[in-house]
């Protein structure tokens, strides 16, 4: 698996499979098949088939898959089997309510610090994190291990802040700044624009029962 390319629409699936993973053990079913987690799921069983072959497959003919076992494999490969650290610069409405999102540390994402420029934010906390000033990010970044850093500034300050979390190291940004950011391809990057997924659900709603 380590030389195969997998696409960009698997990995997407990955956390699906994982979420559903997870209510079908709490819904105390132990083992399913590709056919009964299609019907769930929505998707065809050929695909639910191909997408976890690239990975091994996970299932056993005349068996179907293992819930647990599933959940833990799938967990692995997006990494839920380590704990990752965040820091949140932009303590703002989006980033103070990330920051109190307590399911995220019951997947092993805990926020350390939130960043911002507003003197009136420095020194409160959200959850026991930190809000500290901008200036102090690259001092923090010197002793904190975090791996993963928020973008929740306002658009015209996020490429600078970007280049920022770059120079201290960090490799992974989830950004909700409305802007598209120019950077290493090492970096990888999750953008989560609200505005444009608003847009979509406007255009469904624009040519409702002309489809």
């Amino acid at each position: 698996m380590e030389n195969k390319k997998i696409s960009t629409a698997v990995i997407r699936r990955l956390p699906r499979y994982y979420r559903f993973l997870t209510d079908l053990l709490c819904e105390g079913v132990c083992r399913i098949s590709s056919d009964e987690l299609s019907r769930r799921m929505r998707m065809t069983a050929s695909q639910i088939r191909q997408d976890l072959n690239n990975f091994g497959g996970f299932g056993q003919q005349g068996y179907g898959y293992n819930v647990e076992n599933l959940k833990n494999e799938i967990g692995k490969l997006l990494g839920l089997d380590k704990s990752h650290g965040l820091v949140i610069i932009g303590a703002g409405n989006i980033g103070k309510a990330l920051a109190g999102y307590s399911n995220f540390e019951g997947q092993g994402f805990a926020v350390s610090a939130l960043f911002d420029i507003d003197e009136n934010l420095i020194g409160k906390t959200v959850r026991g994190a930190r809000i500290m000033h901008v200036d102090m990010f690259e001092a923090f970044m010197e002793y904190s291990d975090a791996s993963i850093a928020v973008i929740a500034v306002p658009r015209d300050a996020a490429q600078q802040t970007a280049e920022l979390i770059c120079r201290c190291g960090i490799k992974a940004i989830w950004n909700f700044a409305h802007v598209d950011l120019v950077l290493p391809e090492d970096v990888a990057v999750e953008n989560v624009h609200l505005s444009e997924s608003l847009m979509q659900l406007s255009y469904s709603l624009n040519f409702a029962g002309s489809l």
